[in-house]
């Protein structure tokens, strides 16, 4: 029996799409997305992320595919990292989710994933239709190209350490990382 061998999906959303659909974005989503690159996650695993996983300054994620449990650092030599300073500013919120979730409505409701969809396509499409008015199609294709899931390629593409990456990402075989979710091209000087 043969296996599937589907290519993995190539999209990077360069750091023009994504701000313009964080522009585009609700509260809720912007602080959905911040959370997504900052800890590298699947959207399921961040939707679920709560305030009873801080413990010991770190953010206790439990990686359902392999069950391990990743320990996200909040604070570096006594400075907060930019996931401690976004986790903070959730905590801060004047509303807040009954459940503990750190990502919530606007009214204190947990985030669900078609929630998370509808306010991501939303401002996708807002964020096209600016570009489209402004004459950049390609802009507008590269943003109607952009999903939600692709904010984990992007986390593991823009750390310049492929073993850093994988561990932030839960892998155990740093091949996976490299093949599927690294999808930057190198940076390298010209000839001249």
């Amino acid at each position: 029996m043969r296996e599937n061998k589907e290519a993995p999906r190539d999209y990077y959303a360069e750091a023009d799409v994504w701000d313009a659909v964080f522009a585009a974005g609700t509260q809720v989503l912007r602080d959905a997305m911040d959370l997504a690159y900052l800890t590298g996650q699947r959207p399921a695993y961040v939707l679920k992320m709560s305030e009873l996983d801080i413990r010991n300054d770190e953010l206790h994620v439990l990686q359902n595919k392999t069950t391990h449990t990743l320990r996200i650092r909040m604070h570096v030599d006594g400075e907060p990292t930019q996931l401690g300073a976004c986790v903070d500013r959730l905590m801060a919120r004047p509303v807040k989710s009954m459940t503990g979730a750190l990502v919530c409505t606007e009214t204190g409701q947990q985030l669900t994933l078609k929630m998370l969809r509808d306010r991501f396509d939303a401002a996708r499409a807002a964020a096209a239709a600016s570009a489209e008015k402004a004459w950049n199609t390609d802009m507008a294709r590269r943003i109607k190209a952009f999903q939600f899931r692709d904010i984990r390629p992007k986390a593991a593409s823009e750390i310049a350490s492929l073993e850093d990456a994988s561990k932030l990402l839960g892998h155990t075989n740093k091949q996976i990382t490299q093949k599927v979710y690294r999808r930057v091209g190198e940076v390298v000087k010209p000839t001249r």
